[in-house]
């Protein structure tokens, strides 16, 4: 009977594992890819008779939303290496306080870049009727096209770093 339970342990384990690990992966690709899509994003137009640009640059919160995102993609990676280093044998839970901790702020960092980007979309798409405002998205549709998926993506990450942290407090609750 005792031999079911040690299976049993060992298996949840193992899950717990590959799921932080798949769940790492995840987030480094999302978060790599939102990164990528902002960074390059740009369009030329011409309104009337005058070339305009759009840049992520001109942007304090999407120049933010891609910070957010560059130190998101850095810190998986390093949490992966160290996930990896612990491996799903290590008992010691303080070390997965360490890794909950990590897990909580960066949860938090890419909720306040996903913020920033989403409201600045919002007046790119719709403007701002009372302070004159107009949104910009009708005259740069690729340029909010692929901001708009790297918005997607990075709130996919921070979907994936909330699990991250669920399983990492859970791990780390026997302190």
């Amino acid at each position: 009977m005792e031999n079911t339970g040690n299976k049993s342990l060992h298996t949840t384990q193992k899950i717990s594992f590959a799921s932080q690990i798949l769940l790492r992966v995840l987030a480094i690709a999302c978060s790599l890819a939102a990164t990528w899509l902002v960074i390059t994003s740009k369009q030329t137009v011409v309104v009337f008779g005058i070339a305009v640009n759009a840049r992520y640059s001109y942007s304090s919160a999407l120049k933010f939303f891609a910070l957010a995102n560059i130190i998101a993609c850095a810190f998986s990676v390093l949490s992966l290496f160290i996930v990896l280093f612990l491996g799903y044998k290590a008992v010691d839970s303080r070390n997965y306080f360490i890794i909950f901790l990590h897990d909580l702020i960066l949860t938090m960092l890419l909720m306040a870049g996903c913020a920033a980007a989403t409201a600045i979309g919002y007046l790119g798409k719709y403007g701002e009727g009372h302070t004159g405002w107009t949104g910009i998205c009708d005259h740069f549709a690729k340029y909010c096209k692929r901001i708009t998926l790297s918005v997607v993506l990075s709130f996919f990450c921070v979907v994936f770093y909330l699990f991250l942290t669920v399983i990492s407090a859970n791990k780390s609750r026997k302190i």
